[in-house]
């Protein structure tokens, strides 16, 4: 993981404890209406976290069932699911919603997120398309499936040696050759990216323009995104969320490494050609009346990508091409990812960006909380300058009453996000509500949860994933070492 220099631990915030009528009075519990006409009844959000709870084929289980219903029992004004799989692709135990079978079960989310929520939290689902990833893997399998022996290898490995006889080695020899071969050797006989397949796993990109699957892109996502959105529609979920932010194909597309040449990439028009394309589409399926939304970066903190500037357009135009609200994120990829070990699969959140998107409470001088909302502010300053509303989504460690309140109040955001928080305790939002802020059990910011995600493994807390395991009907994990729903 990447660490700062120096490291800093942060307190958390001095604790805000607003009496009901504070809350009731307070602009966090106000009610907001969307461009779609849907309206919230507050603007509590959480936003989109992966708890590795669906079956192998993508499916709603229990477990994603009581995962959702336990965050439901507070009544934010939204909750949106995790990322959604538009293809019918094996993706692991991640949701899917890429044929029709997965409408069902994504109904009976919905229905359950109704009831214990008493019809007030508005549920979204947030679709998701991403590239092959493969895992790192052993050098001498890297050699002998995966690498492809040409007559450039061949050249650099005889001048490299000072021996002509590699200029006619056969591919088993030459494969042998490169599997015993140093570091050194690797750097300058393998192409920059059959070293990045060798030491991290081969990873797909958009810029890909040789695989005809990658190139054809812009012709089949549009599609793949309104089928999705149609079968949330028919679930019954209030809306959906493009995933256009970290290291997934959407945002890959707006990125400024985009290096596309065919009218999708390079210019700020080019990058932003597919989302708009996307967006159009999916609007055209379901219609004005039905709320869609955007997950987008504010920056990308990665080296030649985008940054605040390229947020403030694109924000400006998918506001204006009629998304209901804009939900903004930092960081979060690829391009600066620690290395994995062999086996497991390169994950895009320990790097520096990484970092910047889930800051710790073990930090830097700025540390965690809010970190990310100046920038987030920029972006919702650059929409209402353009003479647009669209709403926006602030997120990154906000913890208190005070601090979301002072943020809707100053008019960075719209809504307050809180994935970490309402992780640490799901009824946070009542209990402020309610004029019970001391009973609030505090996110410490370790990022425990986030370490688990990284090796794909049920996301808890450890504030309350060993707590009364005996308690009746609470449903474990890890042979029952840990709990998989917060308790109340």
């Amino acid at each position: 993981m990447y660490s700062p220099r120096p490291r800093v631990r942060h307190p958390l915030p001095v604790l805000s404890e607003p009496t009901p009528e504070e809350a009731k009075r307070s602009r966090l519990f106000s009610p907001l209406r969307l461009r779609s006409g849907l309206e919230l009844c507050e603007r509590s959000w959480i936003p989109a976290m992966v708890p590795w709870r669906a079956s192998p084929e993508g499916e709603v289980t229990q477990e994603v069932l009581a995962w959702y219903e336990r965050f439901a029992l507070a009544q934010p004004g939204a909750i949106v699911i995790e990322a959604t799989g538009i293809r019918d692709v094996p993706s692991g135990p991640l949701l899917r919603i890429g044929d029709e079978r997965f409408v069902s079960g994504l109904a009976e989310l919905v229905a359950v997120v109704r009831r214990a929520s008493e019809g007030r939290t508005r549920l979204f689902v947030q679709l998701i398309d991403f590239l092959r990833v493969r895992r790192r893997p052993a050098r001498d399998k890297y050699f002998e499936r995966f690498f492809e022996p040409n007559e450039r290898h061949r050249a650099r490995l005889a001048e490299l040696r000072g021996d002509e006889r590699w200029l006619g080695a056969g591919d088993a020899e030459l494969r042998a050759a490169l599997a015993e071969a140093t570091e050194a050797e690797l750097d300058q006989v393998l192409e920059p990216r059959e070293l990045e397949s060798l030491r991290f796993g081969d990873r797909e990109r958009v810029t890909d323009g040789f695989d005809p699957g990658i190139r054809d892109l812009p012709k089949t996502l549009p599609s793949l995104f309104a089928d999705a959105a149609e079968r949330a529609r028919r679930a019954g979920f209030d809306g959906v969320e493009l995933h256009y932010a970290h290291a997934y194909t959407m945002a890959s597309f707006l990125s400024a490494t985009n290096t596309r040449t065919d009218g999708y990439g390079t210019t700020l028009e080019g990058r932003l050609r597919l989302p708009l394309e996307v967006l159009a589409e999916v609007r055209a399926r379901v219609g004005a009346a039905y709320t869609v939304g955007a997950r987008m970066l504010c920056d990308e903190i990665i080296e030649g990508g985008s940054g605040v500037d390229d947020a403030r357009h694109f924000g400006v135009e998918l506001a204006r091409a009629g998304v209901d609200f804009l939900s903004l994120s930092t960081g979060g990829k690829f391009d600066d990812a620690k290395q994995p070990k062999v086996g497991e699969a390169v994950y895009p959140y320990t790097g520096r960006s990484g970092f910047e998107c889930m800051p710790p409470a073990l930090s830097d001088e700025r540390g965690p909380y809010a970190r990310n909302v100046p920038k987030q502010a920029q972006v919702r300053a650059a929409i209402r300058g353009a003479g647009l509303d669209t709403p926006v989504v602030v997120a990154g460690g906000i913890g208190d009453f005070a601090l979301a309140e002072g943020i809707l109040e100053r008019g960075e955001g719209d809504l307050v996000g809180a994935a970490r928080q309402s992780l640490a305790d799901p009824d946070w939002w009542r209990k402020l509500r309610e004029g019970r802020a001391h009973e609030v059990r505090r996110c410490v910011y370790s990022n425990y949860c986030e370490g688990l995600d990284q090796k794909h493994r049920a996301v808890t807390c450890q504030l309350w994933d060993r707590e009364r395991l005996d308690e009746p009907g609470a449903q474990l994990g890890d042979g029952g070492r840990r709990r998989l729903v917060a308790p109340r």
